[in-house]
């Protein structure tokens, strides 16, 4: 379910695209989405190159996080809403993928219209819960 891609902007920084499960221990309420706990998100990450942009999601508690590909690059559109956001991460619901007879081939997204009620993007904030990602764990000094 890890499917993902990145693009590089002519300022030379990146944006990364990755296709995840949502945890299972994020917010209680889906939020008005329609992801609930393991259903694909698909994430958005701006920054100066692929290894950060990982490690951006890394340091937010999301640890398996790897970029295997190119397969599913952002679109324009995912590029413009990232660029555009103050924080850089972005996430919402996962597309519909095509069904493996379609002539697009297994696992492409659907290329069909945009519909007029597609979900707004979300900061990554609301993917990880009111609390957030306190870190891990330190002993007392």
């Amino acid at each position: 379910m890890a499917g993902g891609g990145f693009c590089r902007l002519p300022n030379g920084t990146v944006v990364v695209a990755l296709t995840l499960t949502r945890p299972a221990d994020g917010s209680g309420s889906c939020g008005g989405t329609e992801a609930g706990p393991g259903a694909p998100v698909r994430v958005l990450v701006h920054a100066v190159n692929r290894a950060r942009a990982l490690t951006r999601l890394r340091n937010l508690g999301l640890r398996a996080v790897y970029l295997r590909g190119n397969d599913q690059p952002p679109t324009p559109d995912e590029v413009t809403a990232v660029l555009h956001h103050p924080d850089g991460l972005l996430w919402r619901a996962a597309p519909p993928v095509d069904p493996p007879g379609r002539p697009g081939g297994p696992g492409r997204q659907a290329a069909g219209p945009v519909s007029s009620c597609q979900e707004l993007w979300h900061p990554i904030r609301a993917l990880l819960g009111p609390g957030g990602y306190a870190g891990p764990a330190r002993p007392a000094a």
